[in-house]
């Protein structure tokens, strides 16, 4: 691991040691920050649909379901230039994720997830066989909720991810924040470590990817998340950052 590296993992670890005396507020809701997985899942007998669209004309379905209150299942499927003229360049396969919550939150320590996502962002690459963003693959992910001025929350998780034919194949680790403005409107940020995409044939160029959105909550069913992404520019066969729009819809059976 790189000087760099071991930096950003240290600034992973301090977030949850400042975390540890704080009062806590509920249990962290949100399935996301925005690309990378938090600690929670959806209850049992509960259903999640998303439309996911990005750049390069991409959209993308997904279908999670809340097996029990600790296990989520789900599927996703989707491919570039749907919207607009031309082929469609479909994914290669449909992506399956699954997690497992293994520790509740507490008053003073967080919930801890372990899971898989086999779904990465943006265009599929065939020649290199990943995402533009690698899927997590395996991943486990603690988040805290606190108290301040409403809901305030952080996430921190480590993944390796499968797609490696870049010749990258280290292990990653991501953060996350997400803060409440009322009871509709809330701001979330991550920043992904990239350190599995760095070196060998990656696409990035080290500097990770930092990514914000705003979400807006309808009557605790339907949301709609205005998201920028890459906003580091990181992605070298990206020209720039990204805006991009998520609408989800949530359910029991």
């Amino acid at each position: 691991m790189s000087h760099k590296s071991f930096v950003k993992m240290l600034i992973l670890l301090s977030i949850f040691s400042i975390s540890a005396g704080a009062q806590n507020i509920e249990a962290v809701k949100s399935i996301s920050i925005i690309d990378c997985p938090s600690a929670a899942t959806l209850e049992r007998g509960s259903f999640l649909g998303v439309l996911y669209m990005y750049n390069n004309g991409g959209m993308l379905g997904y279908l999670d379901v809340g097996v029990t209150n600790r296990m989520m299942f789900g599927i996703s499927y989707g491919g570039t230039n749907l919207i607009g003229s031309g082929s469609v360049d479909w994914n290669p396969q449909v992506a399956v994720n699954i997690r497992y919550r293994l520790i509740d939150e507490a008053l003073a320590f967080p919930a801890i997830a372990v899971g898989y996502d086999g779904q990465g962002f943006g265009r599929y690459i065939d020649s290199l066989e990943r995402y533009e963003a690698k899927s997590k693959g395996l991943y486990a992910v603690a988040s805290k909720s606190f108290n301040f001025l409403g809901t305030l929350a952080f996430h921190g998780g480590i993944n390796y991810s499968f797609e490696r034919k870049d010749n990258d194949k280290d292990l990653n680790a991501f953060i996350g924040v997400e803060k409440s403005i009322n009871t509709e409107l809330s701001l979330f940020a991550e920043y992904d470590l990239a350190m599995n995409d760095n070196t060998g044939k990656s696409i990035g160029k080290g500097n990770g990817y930092l990514n914000a959105a705003i979400k807006w909550t309808f009557q605790k069913k339907l949301q709609i998340d205005f998201i920028w992404k890459n906003i580091l520019k990181n992605n070298s066969m990206v020209d720039g950052s990204s805006r991009e729009i998520r609408i989800s819809y949530i359910e029991y059976f």
